[in-house]
């Protein structure tokens, strides 16, 4: 098992356990008070009835993870609930004054908006008017108004807190794919800015150099060491992209703007008077001027070109202006024109494009000459996963009105209880000291205490917790030594934390026996101290698990980049960098070949235009992962995702090196769409990948016992509906569903043709 798998099972068995025992014990208290008001056997059997199906309600409908807690089912299970807390009531309403916390709690759950905050305060307030009926003493009912809301929020946040876990770790491949798509936009974009400038100033100069060859060849000849210079800077480009670093020179790319524009025939006039520029502001106005000379010679008819590159103390500037109007409008902008204003943008700069009054076309940027740092930069545009945040939040806010609510609990039976104003004083400073010390250090997990700072903790709590009932010999703080126990299990080492936990436990047991409290008393007094420290020590530590889930999430989507990175460095090598050193090699030979043999130096000029016409396309087959795909890497890049997911694969492949081409490339396009589907609809913990092959048939099963959340819309989206199209134009059809085993299985099965 690995790390982040132990993190996810003990954080789900967590907040099973401590939900049960919690619940369990606001029942159990309840079923002692039946038993100690001497019920019949009749009684007896109709409350304990009434107490197990509240527990069975709360635990299997309002607190189940992934239960829709909006369908008619949930509002069904809402009424019964309020009539098992509200008709019993009066046949046992000593014993019934907790119940109405989990009506209260499950309101929030199910009902919409506002009306669960009224309805939980009715509730509340419900408790302490159905108890004025028995007692009249105010503090008294203060107390069961306030615990109601207590018990409503516990019994809430223990029902919320392991679904917001789970929705953490099925949220793994969303981060993941969101980190991926960013990466692939960055290699595309990129992709486009560098290399797609190189390719095409390279596939003109080399037309022009075809032409002259024979007639001017002293011109072929600079051109042809043009072509050298610009397919060595591509090469460079390329390991730049794999390495996610390139930072441009703003006065090499002049000069290649002016050649190239030269080449092509366009009257070029360049000006450049500017300010000392960061490195940043430099590539981002040398990558707009790449774009505009690049858009200029694609989408143009210009025979004029004017640059400009200026600026002041604060900003530098570009105009890049010609007299002809492109294909792609402002209007119309396109990836390239939106690259470059995301690139302005980032550090604070911007970028115009329009057409001009005499028919002509301008591009124009600014950027500041020293930007933002980068790291501000780059945490203003990264995006954040808001789903641990917002359960963090929650978190810590619902741990401290909980705190909070069992403190004013505690003074509400401290002014019952005749202690004096002296001692309402003290209690008063006993129970604000505890709830200090919890919230500003028990529950801050950030807090990196010493042991000896742990242990002062410890006994500042034990001395806020036990001074002032013992001074006043009245224990009248029933569940307060529960905080101390809860941080005993949270500051202590695991076993040494749990065995104080239980001896706090029990020495408040003790302690009521000792004053002479009844057996319903001192069972009070464990179950109050129990659930206190258990309330405690759970919403603390899955607040800091929903943390820890959070960053394994950060650790997915950081394993998911890194397999695109290589990815993509493997396809530029493979593609690209062939097609550059090609293009190096034969525009060498030609430089050699110029002046003694045009007519092999022609040919081979041919074969160059030839090979970076196909670089062209290799770019944006690259950036757009267009490219045939391999059934061997897409099975290596499955089984990397699928681990990284904490989800256990099994890979049985017969071998498919005889398989025809396009059958290979279908079966990788279904495994890849497979995987990605698994990733993101279903919450899987096991994953077969099978395929198997006979004379006249091949099969590939992909199964999973994770069940999609969005079954339908999986198999007739985009996705699915796309495979199917493909699968089918070789002759072979492909299902997706629920199996008998009920498990989710997606199976591809395409016929062989005949040898």
């Amino acid at each position: 098992m690995t790390l982040r798998q132990e993190h996810s099972s003990v954080s789900r068995r967590l907040a099973y356990v401590v939900v049960s025992v919690v619940f369990a014990n606001y029942l159990g208290n309840a079923f002692s008070y039946v038993l100690a008001a001497g019920a019949t056997p009749v009684r007896i059997a109709t409350s304990l009835a009434c107490l197990v199906t509240i527990g069975f309600l709360q635990l299997r409908v309002f607190s189940r993870p992934g239960s829709n807690l909006h369908s008619g089912k949930a509002y069904l299970a809402l009424g019964a609930m309020a009539c098992l807390v509200y008709v019993p009531y009066p046949f046992f309403p000593n014993a019934w004054h907790g119940m109405p916390g989990f009506l209260a709690g499950s309101a929030l759950l199910v009902l919409p908006g506002r009306v669960r905050w009224l309805v939980f305060f009715a509730v509340a307030l419900s408790n302490s008017l159905i108890r004025s009926q028995f007692v009249s003493d105010p503090a008294q009912l203060a107390y069961y108004a306030v615990s109601a809301m207590v018990a409503g929020m516990v019994v809430y946040g223990l029902s919320r807190l392991p679904s917001l876990v789970k929705q953490l770790e099925t949220a793994r491949s969303d981060l993941a794919d969101l980190a991926v798509s960013q990466e692939r936009l960055r290699f595309a974009r990129d992709l486009h800015d560098l290399l797609g400038f190189s390719l095409s100033a390279i596939t003109l100069k080399v037309e022009l150099a075809i032409r002259m060859l024979g007639t001017q060849t002293e011109r072929a000849t600079r051109e042809l060491v043009e072509i050298l210079g610009i397919a060595r800077e591509a090469l460079t480009d390329v390991r730049a992209v794999a390495s996610s670093y390139r930072e441009l020179s703003l006065s090499d790319e002049i000069e290649s703007a002016r050649s190239v524009l030269i080449a092509a025939g366009v009257r070029t006039t360049i000006e450049a008077n500017h300010p000392e520029l960061s490195p940043r502001s430099r590539t981002v106005l040398a990558t707009v001027l790449r774009e505009g000379v690049t858009n200029l010679l694609r989408h143009s008819d210009a025979t004029r070109c004017t640059i400009t590159i200026s600026g002041t103390g604060r900003l530098a500037s570009i105009d890049i202006v010609n007299d002809g109007t492109p294909a792609e409008t402002l209007g119309e902008r396109g990836s390239g024109l939106t690259n470059l204003a995301t690139r302005a943008t980032a550090i604070g700069g911007s970028l115009l494009a329009q057409t001009t009054s005499d028919g002509g076309y301008r591009l124009h940027a600014e950027v500041p000459v020293e930007p933002e740092p980068e790291s501000q930069e780059k945490q203003a545009r990264t995006p954040r996963f808001a789903g641990p945040l917002i359960a963090t939040r929650f978190a810590q806010v619902l741990l401290t009105a909980v705190v909070i609510g069992y403190a004013a609990m505690a003074m509400t039976l401290v002014t019952y209880y005749p202690v004096g104003v002296l001692g309402i004083e003290v209690a008063a400073v006993g129970i604000a000291g505890t709830v200090a010390l919890v919230l500003g250090v028990v529950t801050r997990p950030h807090l990196r205490l010493s042991p000896p700072l742990r242990l002062g903790v410890l006994a500042g709590l034990a001395a806020c917790v036990y001074v002032p009932p013992l001074v006043f010999g009245n224990p009248y703080l029933a569940g307060v030594p529960g905080f101390l126990a809860g941080a005993c299990a949270l500051l202590l080492p695991r076993r040494a934390g749990w065995m104080a936990f239980l001896a706090v436990v029990g020495l408040q047991g003790v302690i009521y026996s000792l004053l002479g409290e009844d057996t319903v008393a001192i069972g009070y007094a464990l179950i109050a101290t129990t659930n206190h420290g258990l309330v405690l020590y759970a919403l603390t530590r899955l607040r800091s698990m929903v943390n820890q889930l959070h960053e394994a999430r950060e650790e997915l989507a950081t394993a998911a980049v890194t397999q695109e990175r290589l990815r993509f460095a493997r396809d530029l090598h493979d593609l690209l960098g062939y097609s550059l050193s090609a293009i190096t090699l034969k525009s060498e030979l030609t430089h050699r070949l110029a002046s003694i043999d045009p007519g092999r130096a022609r040919q081979e000029l041919t074969e160059v235009l030839e090979i970076s016409r196909q670089a062209l396309a290799d770019v944006r087959s690259v950036a757009l992962s267009y490219r045939e795909l391999s059934f061997d890497e897409e099975t290596q890049s499955a089984q990397a995702l699928l681990s990284a997911a904490d989800i256990e694969v099994t890979v049985k492949i017969d071998a498919c090196d005889q398989l025809p081409t396009e059958v290979k490339v279908t079966l990788a396009t279904v495994l890849r769409e497979g995987v990605t589907n698994l990733l993101r609809h279903s919450k899987a913990e096991h994953c077969e990948i099978v395929l198997s092959s006979s004379r006249h048939l091949v099969t590939m099963d992909i199964t999973n016992d994770g069940i999609p959340t969005i079954e339908r819309r999986s198999r007739d989206g985009s996705g699915i509906g796309n495979l199917t199209t493909r699968v089918r134009a070789l002759g072979g059809d492909l299902h997706a569903g629920l199996t008998p085993e009920h498990t989710y299985r997606l199976r591809a099965e395409i016929p062989l043709p005949f040898n």
